[in-house]
């Protein structure tokens, strides 16, 4: 169970874009399990420059928006949540 902010946070992101991640994951082969929004649990966003970079996640899909826009998506590991900086997993 994730915290109702943080909650709200991930359906924020994820609702405003659906459509848009949903061709990102299908283009990726990544559609299944994670595609349902209640599956995303995770969320880390940070600035770097002009830009927001956030990356939502469920146990099995990451995606990665800059500011508002879906730009990437992978499949979840945990070495992202470490990372110094996890936009390196994704393609740009």
């Amino acid at each position: 169970m994730t915290a109702p902010t943080v909650e709200a946070a991930i359906h924020e992101r994820m609702d405003l874009a659906w459509n848009l991640v949903y061709d990102l994951l299908q283009e990726r082969g990544l559609l299944g399990d994670g595609l349902d929004v209640e599956e995303y649990t995770g969320i880390h966003s940070w600035v770097d420059g002009p830009t927001r970079y956030t990356v939502v996640h469920s146990r099995q899909v990451a995606v990665l928006f800059l500011d508002t826009r879906p730009v990437d998506a992978i499949p979840f590991h945990h070495d992202l949540l470490d990372a110094d900086d996890p936009k390196t997993f994704f393609s740009l």
